[in-house]
């Protein structure tokens, strides 16, 4: 069983079904509304957990509602939660999520405690980075953290596997210390200038 640390972002995701996405200062009333776990560093951590992987699963939660809901839903998971940070009086990250009837989308995201996962909290999971073998990491929560993330897992060995969403601009001492790399097309054209359209585009980019 392979040892994997995620270090990231928890939301509660709120969706709402309507019949298309309103028009600004228009009101729909809308159909089915569900909740769930996300973030896409909650999400590497469950995939990789039902995957087989023993997780550990670094993030930030407010002290509410939904922050507690996502700490059960991990431990259901069997995800260690044990260097989750509780804000109690930060609100939980929240995502806001509109889908139509034809499958168009509308995401408003709230990152609340998430922007709360600073550097010195990783100082304290130092023992996390270190029997890991792979460190997973994504773009929603601070930079200087996924600095720091990425700096500890060097050097301890650890691969990094980072998932530079959502799409922004990253420092050299980043990108010079990632072992793999996971971009969409959007991602990939902010990280490298190249267009990618097609497979070929596809390599340039790499």
């Amino acid at each position: 069983m392979k040892k994997i640390l995620v270090v990231g972002s928890s939301n509660t995701d709120l969706i709402i079904k309507v019949p298309e996405i309103p028009r600004p200062g228009e009101t729909l009333l809308g159909g089915e509304f569900q909740t769930f776990q996300g973030g896409k560093g909650a999400n590497q951590a469950v995939a990789a957990a039902r995957g087989g992987g023993d997780v550990v699963f670094i993030a930030s939660v407010g002290g509410d509602t939904y922050g507690e809901e996502s700490i059960k839903g991990y431990k259901l998971d069997n995800i260690n939660t044990e260097d989750i940070k509780i804000c109690k009086k930060i609100p939980s990250g929240v995502a806001m999520i509109t889908i139509s009837d034809s499958g168009e989308n509308a995401i408003t995201v709230a990152s609340g405690a998430n922007a709360e996962l600073k550097p010195e909290d990783l100082d304290e999971a130092e023992e996390a980075f270190h029997e890991a073998e792979y460190m997973l990491v994504q773009l929603e929560t601070p930079l200087d953290t996924v600095q720091k993330a990425v700096e500890i897992s060097a050097e301890f060995d650890t691969k990094v596997i980072l998932n530079p969403a959502p799409a922004a601009e990253l420092p050299d001492e980043i990108i010079s210390q990632v072992d793999i790399i996971t971009p969409n097309e959007t991602e990939a054209e902010r990280l490298t200038g190249v267009t990618v359209s097609n497979e070929l585009d596809a390599v340039k980019a790499a």
